[in-house]
């Protein structure tokens, strides 16, 4: 008798086990079923757009640590000769910045320097306003610095000697934000003073070396194996220049081992990445994706918990969406600038289920041949197609608007701009650039209208000011 009972028992307990191991591999099922559909939907996207020839290069959609999508679209070169492939490295613009900022955390976090150091401290011949500016304030791009003379410098030397002639800053630091690149230069020579040091090996040692970045390189020259070229919509390589060293070109591995490091606090710790997440003079309180101040990793937003940087130089254009809420990661890196933002944002909408078609893409052909047609046909979509196309985005139909207006179709611009405002009546900048449309056609009295409607919701609109005063002296003579 207990014999059997032991054996019902063993064939309830395998019964139950049996059920549990195919309630998970149906989970198995479904979620490779899901990632397929994700991956083929982000690859017939892509592929529309680099068959239309508006994109040309790299992409890995990383989710959860693994690689749900990678794909080479297109060529090296504007010669169109050689296969891109995931060995080539790109310029990656703006995000290179991210290791001069994780540098000076190492920096902090061994005590060899700290952020509210005086950058006098480094003996850079710098003039008296250095006395007041702090490393953080280079960190934040609140410093006061303006932008390098990029028509009087031709290297290092040049930059350095420029800032040494510097007699006054913009604006007292920590009041004001004012983007560029005198900071980073700054960064790297303050780097180079501490550790006694090149910045390229200090990088090297503390950084490349330890996470295995293999295919990463500063400043190659045109015959650096795996380097691409940049080019124009008429295969024209661009002749590129620098004027200044220590810009780090990756390829698309790399650059997520790079990102992957930061996320996993392999180089620094969470303290400090945080540190260098949030600007600390300009709290982010856009939500995501509108442009806020950005800090030395680009711009973070705090609902959506997304980290988000974008690169350009010359016809090189790169983003990264970093987003830490749903452990995805979106890296698109081209040689040929065009789309790059806006296919970031699209696979990452696809990912989360959202709508991620351009409306503007929808419309623009149509709109440019009968406005009236495109009016139509966005209204259309919007009735139809809700969950593909990105209908929530005014920037979508300004954009339109304004490439009406460079063609002369003045009319059909500002039907475009009224269809705006009409969809986004809260939208300050909307109704500015309906007021710049009327006064583009010669119709002062409604451009006045709008350009006040637009100030009213938006009174720091200097433009809107301007605009104002113009067109009531035009409008008193």
């Amino acid at each position: 008798m207990k014999s059997l009972i032991f054996i019902l028992k063993t064939c309830i307990l395998l019964s139950f086990i049996g059920c549990n191991t195919k309630t998970s591999q149906n989970k198995t099922q479904v979620n490779r079923k899901s990632e397929k559909t994700y991956t083929k939907k982000i690859d017939e996207f892509i592929t529309e757009y680099y068959n239309n020839e508006q994109f040309n290069g790299n992409v890995l959609v990383v989710k959860k640590d693994s690689v749900l999508f990678q794909k080479s679209f297109g060529f090296t070169d504007g010669t169109q000769q050689t296969n891109l492939n995931d060995k080539s490295i790109f310029d990656i613009g703006s995000i290179a910045k991210q290791f001069n900022a994780v540098s000076i955390m190492i920096l902090v976090e061994r005590g060899a320097i700290s952020l509210d150091d005086p950058i006098s401290k480094f003996d850079l011949g710098l003039p008296d306003w250095a006395k007041k500016v702090k490393i953080k304030h280079l960190l934040n791009y609140s410093s006061g610095l303006p932008q390098i003379n990029y028509s009087k410098v031709n290297n290092d030397e040049d930059v350095l000697m420029d800032l040494q002639n510097i007699s006054s800053l913009l604006f007292e630091p920590g009041m004001s934000f004012n983007y560029n690149n005198n900071s980073v230069f700054l960064q790297m020579r303050i780097i180079e003073k501490v550790t006694k040091q090149s910045f390229k090996d200090f990088v090297s040692e503390n950084i490349i070396f330890p996470l295995k970045l293999s295919n990463s390189v500063f400043d190659p020259k045109y015959d650096y194996p795996n380097r691409t070229r940049c080019f124009n919509s008429d295969k024209e390589n661009y002749s590129e220049h620098y004027s200044t060293s220590g810009w780090l070109w990756l390829d698309i591995n790399d650059m997520y081992k790079w990102v992957e490091a930061l996320n996993s606090n392999k180089l620094i710790s969470q303290k400090s990445f945080d540190e260098l997440l949030r600007n600390s003079f300009f709290k982010n309180t856009a939500s995501y994706p509108n442009f806020s101040k950005s800090s030395s990793l680009g711009e973070y937003f705090e609902k959506s918990r997304i980290h988000r940087h974008n690169g350009i130089a010359y016809q090189f254009e790169s983003i990264l969406l970093n987003d830490l809420k749903n452990d995805l990661i979106v890296i698109v890196l081209s040689n040929y600038r065009n789309k790059v933002w806006d296919l970031g944002h699209s696979i990452h909408n696809i990912l989360l289920d959202k709508p991620y078609k351009s409306i503007y893409e929808a419309i623009r052909i149509q709109s440019i041949q009968d406005v009236d047609l495109g009016i139509k046909a966005y209204r259309e979509l919007k009735e139809k197609h809700q969950d593909l196309y990105q209908l929530d985005k005014p920037s979508e139909l300004n954009r339109l608007g304004y490439e009406l207006l460079r063609m002369d179709k003045k009319e059909e611009a500002i039907k475009i701009f009224l269809l705006a405002t009409s969809e986004f009546p809260n939208d300050a900048n909307l109704f500015d650039s309906l007021g710049e449309g009327y006064f583009e056609n010669g119709q002062y009295d409604l451009s006045l209208l709008n350009y006040k409607k637009s100030l009213q919701m938006n009174p720091e609109n200097k433009n809107g000011e301007e605009m104002i005063d113009k067109l009531n002296a035009i409008l008193n003579q």
